[in-house]
């Protein structure tokens, strides 16, 4: 567990504060382990800091690691579950790797996709983050919010860029929460290569005519991988539709600049939606993409099967009348012609010949023995 002070700086504290400062507020991170083990402690500390603390409904929630993204609010706090879509730590590599892949990197890689869900609790002065042990996006948050909050003063004020390094800094909860969980949609981009060069591969490999397709489970892997994604981007997406209705209900503040950063908390709430329905969007054009493959190989094997089979009756259709000759002249009578007679032999042969050309000639101009 460990807490963190954001005003007109980023500075950590080694504990709960007795109070809050004047200006800025608190962002508590725990893991989920230790906010079941400490779950008193962070009880009688948001009570004092707050005046409220979580409700048993919401505790279950945030303890809850297979709950799908949700929204719930309370009179003094709001409560956001959040999935993360994330590839494990070493997975991204599996593709990259690999310059032709295999059946077995793309099961591995599939397994290994990352939807732990991240609960806020939103006070109006205080950020309560439950994570998964191996989340990296408090790491990544500390160490930006530290470079934006503690760059040299002297060097802020010199230059546009360092003034507006200072407005960086998130100024509320809410702002802070919104941020982290953009994040965490935008992560979605690592993964979404991975998906991308993985279906790739299982698609070339489905349509090629080199050797026969093997890779069923990978590709049964990769289907419900997908729609395991598309159900955790439509969870995210009601989530955070709920909080900006949630957050347009908030009464509008009086004072300019809390008005301002109001507004910029929606534009940014609305942001995350519009990155989420992207991800959505790319996730089904995969679903799309691996339905139409697998459609597309069914109907080349059709065609494959249709092809020999056509071949098969065109020889067939070829020889019937060779076997009908051979047969005539095979019968056991003395009257038969050209039995007696040298030529007999030729003539037969001649004419068999001239019935398999016709026959062939026949069969091009109809396009039976033609791909066209």
């Amino acid at each position: 567990m460990r807490f963190f002070l954001i005003n007109d700086r980023f500075q950590e504290l080694p504990t709960w504060p007795d109070a809050l400062p004047d200006h800025g507020f608190l962002w508590v991170s725990t893991t989920r382990r230790a906010f079941e083990v400490g779950l008193s402690d962070v009880q009688a500390h948001l009570q004092s800091l707050t005046g409220g603390n979580l409700i048993d409904l919401h505790i279950s929630d945030l303890l809850n690691s297979q709950l799908p993204s949700q929204y719930g609010y309370t009179s003094w706090y709001d409560l956001l579950v959040f999935r993360r879509l994330a590839a494990a730590a070493g997975t991204e590599h599996l593709f990259l790797d690999d310059a032709h892949g295999t059946a077995s990197t793309a099961r591995q890689a599939l397994s290994s996709i990352d939807t732990s869900p991240v609960g806020f609790a939103v006070f109006d002065r205080v950020l309560l983050t439950v994570h998964p042990a191996d989340c990296s996006v408090r790491d990544f948050f500390e160490t930006r919010l530290d470079q934006m909050g503690n760059a040299d003063p002297r060097a802020k004020g010199r230059t546009e860029e360092g003034r507006s390094a200072v407005n960086r800094l998130p100024p509320s909860p809410a702002d802070l929460m919104v941020r982290i969980v953009n994040h965490m949609v935008d992560s979605y981009l690592d993964l979404r290569r991975l998906l991308s060069k993985q279906s790739d591969y299982l698609q070339q490999e489905l349509l090629s005519n080199r050797h026969p397709f093997t890779h069923w489970q990978a590709l049964l892997d990769s289907r419900n991988a997908l729609h395991q994604l598309e159900d955790t981007c439509e969870d995210q997406r009601s989530a955070v539709q709920e909080w900006i209705d949630a957050l347009d209900d908030w009464p509008t503040p009086a004072d300019p600049t809390a008005a301002r950063e109001r507004e910029v908390l929606r534009v940014r709430s609305r942001d995350v939606l519009e990155h989420i329905e992207r991800v959505l969007g790319h996730v089904r054009r995969l679903e799309s993409s691996s339905e139409g493959a697998v459609q597309m190989h069914f109907s080349l094997q059709g065609n494959r099967t249709n092809e020999i089979m056509r071949t098969l009756t065109v020889l067939t259709a070829v020889f019937l009348p060779l076997n009908l000759i051979t047969g005539i002249f095979g019968m056991n009578f003395d009257a038969l012609p050209l039995i007696h007679t040298k030529l007999g032999f030729w003539i037969a042969c001649g004419l068999m010949t001239s019935v398999v050309l016709g026959l062939v000639i026949f069969f091009r101009r109809k396009r039976y023995l033609s791909n066209h």
